[in-house]
């Protein structure tokens, strides 16, 4: 009897330690010529994410850990009219399906266990333009270094953090920053950095953190649009030129520094404002219920 009970124990915990296994992936694009741009699609259901430059000389080098190994991601490559386009799909076909389990996962206790890492390293040599489609999770995009032409983040419940790590702003002029959350946190603290020409955040519930340091050097429109909870936004000073337009409810808090002047409801500008200044930084806030801090 004793010893089918030691059996038994010992079955269950190999079980266990079989279901936590595992499994590392590694995918490469090693092709360096022939394309003028790289285009990368990545899709994960449930990962920590993080993407930075690296020194390996490949366009795209992606590192996973994936701890379900009965699900494996598929990675395509090819040449597409001088575009390198990239494919990551890493997708659950079993029952974690988003739309069932959602809610039974920010509500389980399991803490930031997402199941998966992923690491991206990209070349300061090629010109990307990307577009995540991520379930939950958290992702770290540190852009130092990379020149990016788009930047595309979409994702039903994640905390976001774009940063620049080497204080290095975008090589190039993006022409999108977007990101749309269903519930999570947006932290831009680097977004002139970005040197974008559109910036919009979307996100229907959490909280969104954008800082604009000491200004753009190009001309930028930025929409934030937050269904519910808090919008910071940090401004160059006053001298800069700078256009807002407000659009809140009863339930919405405003604060906002003296500097910004009402030019007409719910517009306000700066001291250096001027309507066809090359860096006029245009911002369209839209918050339903919570507060919009401004300073």
């Amino acid at each position: 009897m004793l010893k089918k009970l030691c059996l038994l124990i010992l079955g269950i915990v190999s079980l266990e330690t079989l279901s936590q296994a595992q499994i590392v992936k590694e995918y490469h694009v090693t092709q360096r010529t022939g394309f003028n741009i790289v285009k990368l699609d990545f899709t994960s259901y449930k990962s920590v994410t993080h993407l930075k430059r690296v020194l390996d000389s490949d366009p795209v080098s992606i590192h996973g850990h994936l701890t379900e190994t009965n699900i494996l991601p598929d990675f395509s490559n090819s040449i597409n009219r001088d575009v390198m386009e990239v494919s990551l799909v890493h997708k659950n076909v079993e029952s974690d399906n988003l739309g069932k389990s959602i809610t039974s996962k920010l509500f389980s206790g399991s803490g930031n266990d997402f199941d998966h890492t992923w690491d991206l390293g990209l070349n300061s040599n090629f010109l990307y333009d990307l577009h995540f489609l991520l379930g939950m999770g958290q992702s770290n995009f540190d852009l130092a270094m990379l020149p990016i032409t788009n930047l595309k983040i979409e994702s039903a419940s994640s905390d976001v953090i774009i940063f620049y790590g080497e204080d290095e702003p975008n090589k190039i002029q993006m022409d999108t920053l977007l990101v749309t959350l269903d519930m999570g946190k947006v932290d831009i603290p680097q977004a002139n950095f970005t040197n974008s020409k559109k910036i919009i955040v979307d996100v229907s519930y959490g909280k969104i953190n954008l800082d604009f340091g000491e200004g753009m050097s190009s001309s930028c429109d930025v929409i934030a649009a937050l269904g519910a909870g808090t919008l910071n936004l940090h401004l160059p000073s006053e001298s800069y030129p700078i256009k807002i337009k407000v659009k809140t409810t009863p339930m919405c808090r405003m604060s906002m520094p003296k500097f910004l002047k009402k030019i007409e409801e719910n517009v306000y500008t700066t001291k250096g404002y001027k309507e066809d200044d090359p860096r006029l930084l245009e911002l369209t806030l839209d918050v339903g219920v919570g507060s919009i801090v401004i300073d």
